[in-house]
């Protein structure tokens, strides 16, 4: 573990200056990345959700860098329960369903958490929307989601924001 790197990730604040700083650092430094990653998926260290927060923009540009970790990102799922990295994680599943190759079980296991997410009513909106999002891309091959997605979305469409129902009646939208 570089310590150097832990003692920023450490110290950020959910400023988008302190963020972009640590990403900038690991997008300049690749090698890095391991050590991130492993601080973002370990839920019981203090600081995973800033991890969290400056993978979330690695990954938003060079995608690719989670490949050699993609088994172990989807393993982890589950274990969040932090709302700051749960958006970030959901987030970052959407990205991996729109651009990345997924094993079967890869599929499963981000469909999962998506639906939990979802379904979740202490969720945050913006989990559930990366969530809705996510959920529809892997609708796209694996057609019995978009039945339950519709569902759902139409069943909790008047418990939440208004940027909760935004995204729903797209979503449903383009699901007919």
């Amino acid at each position: 573990m570089n310590e150097e790197l832990y003692k920023k990730i450490a110290n950020s604040s959910a400023y988008r200056a302190s963020r972009d700083e640590n990403a900038n650092e690991i997008l300049s430094n690749p090698h890095l990345f391991c050590d991130l990653v492993a601080i973002a998926l370990n839920t019981s260290d203090a600081h995973h959700f800033k991890a969290c927060w400056i993978m979330e923009i690695v990954l938003e540009q060079q995608l690719f860098l989670l490949t050699g970790f993609l088994n172990t990102f989807c393993d982890q799922l589950p274990h969040y329960n932090n709302e700051s990295a749960l958006r970030s994680i959901s987030k970052i599943c959407l990205f991996i369903s729109q651009h990345l190759a997924l094993s079967p079980q890869q599929e499963e296991q981000i469909t999962e958490s998506s639906l939990d997410w979802l379904i979740d009513e202490k969720r945050k909106v913006a989990t559930k929307a990366y969530a809705i999002r996510t959920l529809f891309e892997l609708g796209k091959t694996r057609k019995w989601i978009y039945p339950e997605l519709k569902r759902i979305l139409t069943d909790d469409y008047g418990k939440y924001s208004a940027g909760y129902q935004a995204v729903a009646k797209e979503i449903v939208k383009k699901i007919k």
